[in-house]
């Protein structure tokens, strides 16, 4: 079981950079760039950094940051584009746990 968080992808608003987890490439092509879309999707509306993660649990979160002095950084948007995106996109964040829990954690379905 794996005792920290494990990261799936992230974009950075700043370096216009987005990054995948090597041990995820073996993610259908068209997950992948579902990915990439939403989440370089969040960065440019938004700004900051997005990065969803895996706990140790295989549950996943969103998570945000900001430099301390980003003042267009809209907090208030962030948590509603956020929920926006889990609702959207549920189906796909619960695929996304049960191939994490099975490929990684190893349990069995």
């Amino acid at each position: 079981m794996y005792q920290e968080t494990i990261t799936l992808c992230g974009s950075n608003g700043y370096e216009k950079k987005y990054y995948l987890n090597e041990d995820f490439e073996s993610l259908p092509q068209q997950i992948k760039d579902e990915l990439k879309i939403a989440c370089v999707l969040y960065t440019e509306e938004i700004g900051g950094i997005l990065t969803l993660e895996f706990d140790e649990d295989g549950k996943l979160s969103f998570k945000t940051t900001a430099a301390e002095n980003d003042y267009f950084y809209d907090e208030i948007g962030s948590a509603l584009k956020i929920k926006e995106m889990q609702r959207d996109r549920a189906d796909l964040w619960e695929s996304l746990e049960l191939f994490f829990r099975v490929f990684f954690l190893g349990e069995e379905v």
